[in-house]
């Protein structure tokens, strides 16, 4: 096996999803999408996606009281064999224990995170560990050196404090485009939330935030991130709200162009 090979696990986890139920549903609709005949294995960085090239873990079994200790353990192990996870979610809660098994072996780890929340919470509903707070335990816990996150149109004063307290840099929609903030050094890893996208691209998600990105906006910030991309995550998308299969294509794409990426850098 190539070292640092791409490899999709999927993570069925809805459980600290705030409004609505059924990210938890996701990981097989966007597999069908990604391999599905309308399109091809093409991506816009000029690589062609195969079975050798990126690897697929399945699914998950999730137990249902220590999910997130089982998360950990499938991650790491994916790193141990010199894999590169890309996770499939499920709510946006699962990108901590994700965090928590690449900081074993990355100290320098730099996130950027495409999102219309920034998800830095200290508590939400009573909980810790809702999808609005990862992004809070893995800073608190040094899981990462820098977090960029990109699209934020949502932020309200706790959450600003709590950037500021972390020394998040928050890129909020109406300040984009961002590309220059994007020239990294060093390993990165891609949180994706599909609710950056307007609604318009991707109505298929629990919390709609209209003026978001387009498609284009977001391929083109991916595009522009430099330095190694050593895993990802794609998070909630919920088939229960989409249109069509629209969202379940266009997270195909996002998926697609996040491999693409990666595997160009090898």
């Amino acid at each position: 096996m190539n070292p640092s090979k791409p490899t999709l696990l999927g993570i069925p986890f809805d459980a600290n999803s705030s409004y609505l139920r059924g990210a938890a549903d996701a990981p097989p609709l966007i597999r069908e999408a990604f391999h599905c005949d309308s399109s091809n294995s093409s991506t816009e960085s000029g690589i062609e996606l195969s079975t050798e090239s990126v690897l697929d873990a399945g699914d998950m079994a999730l137990p249902p009281d220590s999910a997130f200790p089982a998360i950990e353990s499938a991650v790491g192990e994916l790193l141990n064999k010199g894999q590169a996870p890309v996770c499939l979610g499920g709510d946006h809660s699962i990108t901590y224990p994700i965090l928590r098994a690449f900081a074993k072996r990355f100290t320098d780890l730099t996130i950027v995170h495409f999102d219309a929340h920034p998800d830095l919470y200290d508590e939400f509903q009573d909980s810790r560990y809702s999808h609005a707070c990862p992004f809070a335990r893995i800073m608190e816990e040094g899981l990462a050196k820098k977090l960029i996150q990109l699209g934020v149109r949502t932020i309200n004063a706790h959450q600003r404090k709590q950037a500021v307290g972390f020394g998040v840099e928050v890129v909020e929609m109406r300040d984009l485009p961002a590309i220059n903030k994007l020239k990294l050094a060093g390993p990165s890893y891609v949180s994706f939330d599909v609710d950056v996208l307007d609604p318009a691209f991707a109505p298929g998600v629990s919390h709609r935030e209209p003026g978001g990105m387009s498609v284009r906006e977001a391929i083109s910030h991916l595009h522009a991130i430099t330095g190694d991309i050593v895993g990802a995550d794609l998070v909630e998308y919920n088939p229960k709200q989409d249109v069509s299969q629209l969202t379940a294509m266009v997270s195909a794409k996002i998926l697609k162009e996040i491999l693409g990426k990666m595997i160009a850098r090898q």
